[in-house]
């Protein structure tokens, strides 16, 4: 690192006050705007060249000579609205101009010529630059060979914070701290009030974060007096393969910190806004292939897919899972986008999202997604009782308001009844896929747990039987036989659920009253009975329950035996495993 000492005459950017300095214009005189001394000038333009335009002068000094000024008044205002650092007549200024009151006007009494003048301001600005650029090789340098030695995202941190001799911290987009290095403690008061400023101020640096050529800004946050007040920040956007990251920042304790530093602070934090970029984007991609191994075997653990118990002990082992805890799978429909590009991501963040919910529970939850079903094994605090029921009561609900929230629509959240031990997994989720099949089928949302069905409980013991699919295959044969098979059975169903009411039907699917009682008599016809006839709605209600039992039970084999061989297809309708 240089030494942060240098005179500011040499390392900052040129001022308007600089410039007066310099020996070239030792006659100058400042007729108006000493306020604008403190600003900021780059380069040199005559008079003739801006009078006609309209772009922004911010940084430029704009030459002329006394006989090229307007007569007009507003021309001059017009040349101060466009944020001109200052005016320099070269020459003795006319004395019956009134000078706009945010236009700084400097006179030379020995004219110095607009070629030495642009001259000067040139090598001034080519000395900044290359200093600028000596500086933020040795910071590129400092930290990039952090990063090739391994050093993690608190270590680099800890290197901005010791480039800046202050305080350093990592943001993610929705600013909470990933790491920092100077705060004396994280937890106090000071230090709470300070992130809670900083996480309010970045919405309003994220607006402006395509403006800044370099992604880096100055901001004074405005929190409750304390350690940190007042405070200016510097903040450094990471942007990584056109993706928004998060922040660096370096928190400065004063309300106006020396120009210098706070330009050596943006050379930092745009240089560390790469380099911590890259090793966050490393860490995601070992996460990534960790997750995706804990998702292969939680997997595996629902479908209980291991050679041995000496197989599923070494990998729980490796996954840190105790196998001998008490486990809850819950399981919802992902109902993402299947038009985007990459579907499966969406999937996949949506399980991180529901392995987050309620992240102050001791309970830690294992997530995988399996076609389009997210899934849930979450271990209980509880061992039984009332408690456990809360518990997993809980989280149900949690979890479907979370995607609630994030998918824009209600779904079901199922599961199963306590396993008692990993190696009982599999039952569990046998029980929170067959409720959410029939959740779904039902049209139910929230929480839905397995006992909460347990009329389909009990038939699920008939549903693989030569009896109900008999019953099932000449009730329901006729009407998938006929040519609107698919309205016929969604009338049938909607009039048995409205317990055989035509003007309830009618409401649901949206037809007429008439066209429901002829639709019913035409089925009436196909089956062979009266299907307003209580008892015989009571067989078709049976019949439809037992179809949709056996429906639910073959997709969840057919995904067991897709697991056990490694196919990742749909399997072709085969009748149950």
């Amino acid at each position: 690192m240089e030494n942060a000492t240098t005179s500011n005459a040499e390392d900052e950017r040129l001022s308007v006050r600089g410039l007066l300095e310099e020996p070239l214009m030792a006659s100058a005189r400042v007729l108006a705007g000493e306020e604008g001394l403190v600003e900021a000038v780059t380069w040199c333009l005559p008079w003739s060249e801006v009078i006609d335009r309209r772009d922004c002068l911010s940084d430029v000094a704009i030459y002329a000579r006394p006989e090229s000024l307007p007569t007009k008044h507003r021309e001059l205002e017009a040349v101060a609205a466009r944020r001109a650092s200052v005016l320099i007549i070269d020459g003795s200024a006319p004395r019956d101009i009134t000078w706009p009151a945010n236009l700084t006007v400097v006179e030379l009494e020995l004219p110095v010529g607009f070629t030495a003048l642009n001259r000067l301001l040139a090598e001034r600005a080519l000395t900044q630059e290359a200093h600028v650029m000596r500086y933020a090789v040795t910071v590129h340098q400092s930290l990039a060979g952090l990063l090739h030695r391994g050093a993690g995202l608190p270590m680099l941190i800890r290197e901005v914070a010791t480039l800046t001799s202050g305080i350093a911290v990592a943001l993610d987009v929705r600013g909470h701290l990933l790491a920092q290095a100077g705060l004396p403690d994280v937890e106090s008061e000071d230090a709470i009030a300070l992130r809670e400023s900083l996480a309010a101020a970045l919405p309003r640096l994220n607006a402006s974060s395509s403006a800044h050529p370099h992604n880096t800004f100055t901001h004074r946050l405005e929190h409750p007096d304390g350690l940190f007040a007042p405070t200016t920040v510097v903040a450094g956007a990471m942007h990584l393969a056109g993706r928004y990251e998060g922040w660096i920042v370096v928190i400065v304790p004063q309300a106006n910190p020396r120009r210098h530093d706070i330009a050596q602070y943006q050379v930092v934090v745009e240089q560390a806004g790469t380099i911590v970029g890259t090793e966050m984007l490393r860490q995601r991609s070992v996460d990534e292939a960790e997750e995706r191994a804990r998702g292969d075997f939680v997997q595996a653990l629902v479908h209980g897919n291991f050679v041995n118990d000496h197989d599923l002990s070494t990998r729980a082992a490796l996954h840190e899972i105790d196998l001998d805890l008490h486990y809850i799978v819950f399981v919802a429909p992902g109902l993402v986008d299947r038009s985007g590009d990459h579907p499966g991501a969406s999937m996949v963040r949506l399980a991180r999202y529901a392995a987050g919910v309620l992240p102050a529970s001791p309970a830690r939850s294992h997530v995988t997604v399996i076609g389009d079903v997210l899934v849930v094994v979450r271990s209980l605090i509880a061992p039984s009782g009332p408690q456990q029921e809360s518990e997993i009561n809980e989280y149900a609900r949690a979890m479907s308001l979370d995607l609630e929230k994030r998918l824009g629509q209600r779904i079901p959240v199922s599961h199963g009844r306590p396993a008692a031990g990993a190696r009982a997994i599999g039952e569990s989720y046998r029980e929170a896929r067959t409720t959410l099949g029939v959740a779904q089928r039902l049209g139910l949302s929230g929480s839905v747990a397995y006992n909460d069905l347990r009329g389909f409980n009990v038939l699920m013991r008939a549903a693989d039987t030569d009896e109900s699919r008999r019953l099932v295959r000449d009730v329901l044969g006729p009407l998938r036989t006929s040519n609107s098979h698919s309205d016929s059975e969604e009338l049938l169903f909607a009039y048995l659920e409205e317990g055989g009411n035509i003007n309830a039907t009618s409401r649901r699917l949206g037809i007429h009253r008439n066209t429901v009682i002829a639709k019913l008599d035409r089925m009436s016809r196909l089956v062979g009975m009266d299907v307003r006839v209580p008892e015989n709605q009571f067989t078709l209600w049976l019949a439809v329950r037992l179809d949709l039992l056996s429906d639910v039970r073959e997709s969840v084999d057919n995904e067991i035996v897709a697991q056990y061989s490694g196919i990742q297809r749909v399997l072709p309708d085969e009748g149950s495993c």
